[in-house]
């Protein structure tokens, strides 16, 4: 596929003003300013905004009414059930709430849907098929119920009441519940739109205690100390690709902190079955390893198993449910290789299709047919393999159940929002979202959606860029570089791991490890040292005739750490 690099090209003068106030290299001071961390507060706060620093949870919308019915809830015995998602912000949303709850004595229990069985948020069924515990007088989302209006008018008739807690985009108005916290609402204006679910879960809390401390709740017990419960923040915030900038920057940063210093028995489960040594995790370890073990529960059979793993504190029952996430994962990842196979093969052997804006495809097979819960990271290889907006349904008993996953400059729920008229409800984020239609609506959802893609982009937006942070040459890599960089961690969303560009690179050896990694020497032809450097390029094709010369590089560069050492390490992204 035809890509075009991109070296970033950010204001001289900014770049001077970051080196003034650091007093740190070029380099480092092109990093910020690429990241637009250019002013002496922006760089404070990057660098040094500790948990204290964020900005007011008791300021969203709804916050004051919500935790004044949740206090009267806790002090009159009521039943409050958390009602999650079946994703790893939804898990340790729903984690974090129980935890508390329970610490306060309340009556507390949990419901998160089968994904499969019953699908996304709360839904009115819930409630008139009395799924939900007994007696329930008080329903709190995480993660879900911004688009639940019908499932909220059930409970109102019911006469429970709902408070609703989630952070995905509100499409004309909001359920007609007690409270509804999301920062996404247009008359919130608390600046704190980009948390995850977990976060604002995480808001609630603080503003929950304190409400507690104001009612002098707090005599009876000491009050918690509402940091620890970071390290589930870090979970959810980073496996759901929100930006990490600002208060998710702090959260995520405070949470692997807290990872490295005491895990819960849960988490260093997952972490031992992972080689994830003690001190050494890092945001790369919680999107690659632990958030798909996490997501794999919900994926493969129910979530609960998940957030049972997080609220456990018997190191023995963690190990068990630890082991049974990673079988699940590798059952997972054999369902979903086999389903981008099958695509992969059908779009070889139909072209033309590949010349659309949108690629869609649905599939109703009773036996055999793709695994609902694996369609949307089946959807996010085929963005990355085509770079085009991906929707995969899965229809069963005619109902079809969609993940959409998109490229960067189309808002993929605002372009569900054209079609809505076809749709039997939908909700998500610009990048990624879920839908469910009626199968004998599918196609002219086809030819509706790929006409709103052709109205809002360009043939230029559908050609992949690579983004480079600067160009660097091999003499200029130093120990003093790498520690730099690794002060920008945690890397995610709009803080994207540094990339550079080298030219004129001569692979000195290689081997092929892991049966499709490549292990190489590399040198940089035309500088003035002749220094070697190690590298890996992940996941390639070996069929390809592997050149031993390549004229431009892009590249991370990263400490190698194994057996107590370090060694400098480039991670060859592009040739």
């Amino acid at each position: 596929m035809e890509k075009k690099w991109h070296i970033m090209q950010p204001d001289i003068e900014s770049i001077q003003n970051i080196k003034r106030i650091l007093n740190c290299d070029n380099i480092m001071a092109v990093l910020l300013a690429n990241r637009n961390i250019i002013s002496k507060n922006n760089i404070a706060e990057f660098f040094h905004a500790s948990i204290g620093s964020i900005r007011k949870p008791f300021l969203l919308k709804d916050m004051g009414s919500a935790v004044k019915r949740i206090y009267e809830a806790i002090i009159n015995n009521e039943n409050i059930l958390v009602f999650g998602d079946f994703d790893t912000d939804g898990i340790t949303a729903t984690a974090i709430l129980v935890e508390f709850f329970r610490y306060t004595g309340a009556k507390v229990s949990y419901y998160i849907p089968h994904r499969i069985k019953e699908g996304y948020s709360i839904q009115p069924f819930h409630i008139s098929d009395s799924l939900l515990p007994d007696n329930t007088n008080l329903i709190i989302t995480v993660d879900c119920g911004s688009s639940s209006h019908d499932a909220v008018k059930a409970a109102n008739k019911a006469g429970i009441d709902v408070i609703i807690t989630d952070h995905h985009n509100i499409s004309d108005s909001i359920p007609e519940a007690y409270a509804v916290i999301n920062p996404k609402q247009n008359d919130c204006l608390t600046g704190v739109d980009d948390l995850a679910g977990v976060g604002v879960a995480f808001y609630l809390i603080i503003s929950l205690r304190k409400h507690l401390r104001d009612m002098q709740f707090w005599q009876k017990k000491p009050e918690p100390n509402l940091k620890k419960n970071c390290d589930l923040i870090a979970l959810g915030t980073i496996a759901d690709m929100v930006p990490l900038v600002k208060e998710n920057r702090i959260l995520t940063r405070t949470g692997i902190e807290i990872i490295n210093s005491n895990r819960r028995p849960g988490i260093k489960a997952l972490c031992n079955l992972c080689g994830i040594k003690d001190s050494l995790l890092n945001g790369e370890d919680i999107a690659f390893k632990l958030a798909p073990l996490l997501n794999a529960s919900g994926r493969m059979a129910h979530a609960k198993v998940a957030v049972e793993l997080l609220l456990t504190k018997d190191k023995h029952t963690a190990g068990k449910i630890a082991k049974t996430l990673i079988d699940m994962n590798l059952e997972r990842r054999v369902i979903e290789q086999r389903a981008f196979d099958e695509i992969t093969d059908f779009f070889q052997r139909n072209n033309h299709m590949l010349k659309l804006k949108a690629l869609i495809l649905s599939d109703n097979r009773a036996e055999n047919g793709w695994h609902p819960g694996v369609i949307g990271i089946v959807a996010a290889r085929l963005v990355k393999q085509y770079h085009k907006p991906v929707i995969l349904i899965a229809v069963t008993n005619g109902i079809g159940k969609g993940s959409c996953r998109s490229i960067p400059g189309y808002d993929i729920y605002d372009g569900l929002k054209t079609c809505s008229d076809l749709l039997e409800g939908f909700g998500g984020h610009p990048m990624a979202a879920g839908l469910t239609i009626k199968a004998e609506k599918i196609p002219a959802f086809h030819k509706s959606f790929e006409d709103s893609v052709l109205k809002t982009t360009k043939t230029e937006d559908l050609i992949p860029v690579i983004s480079i942070d600067c160009e660097l040459d091999f003499d200029n890599i130093t120990d003093t570089l790498l520690n730099n960089i690794e002060k920008l961690k945690p890397f995610g969303t709009a803080n994207k791991e540094p990339l550079f560009i080298a030219k004129n690179i001569k692979v000195v050896s290689s081997k092929i490890i892991g049966g499709k990694h490549r292990r190489m020497l590399l040198k940089q032809q035309g500088v003035k040292t002749d220094k070697l450097i190690n590298a890996i390029q992940f996941n390639i094709d070996i069929n390809k005739p592997m050149q031993n010369h390549y004229d431009r590089m892009a590249f991370h560069i990263q400490w190698n750490r194994w057996n107590g050492s370090k060694t400098m390490q480039i991670i060859v992204e592009e040739m």
